[in-house]
């Protein structure tokens, strides 16, 4: 599993949104299976949760991303596990 947040050589993909994706996502994997994604922006990550049908939030870095994820998940949620795809 790669915290690398350098550029990514992907190409760049826009969601129904309108944010730009640039080709690095990582899969939020918990007990139940998939539970949700973080996308690479042109300027940090979007996440999205399986039960939503969009994007949210523009987070700085990979790290805060997965806690925006954790935190979505309820108090009672254990924090998955971040697969890079």
């Amino acid at each position: 599993m790669s915290d690398n947040t350098a550029p990514s050589r992907h190409a760049t993909t826009a969601t129904p949104a309108g944010v730009a994706m640039h080709g690095r996502t990582w899969v939020a994997v918990g007990a139940a299976g998939a539970v949700g994604s973080i996308h690479r922006t042109g300027d940090g990550f979007a996440i999205r949760l399986n039960t939503d049908s969009g994007y949210h939030g523009s987070y700085p870095t990979l790290e805060v991303a997965k806690s925006a994820v954790h935190a979505a998940l309820g108090p009672s949620a254990e924090r998955p596990e971040f697969r890079e795809h």
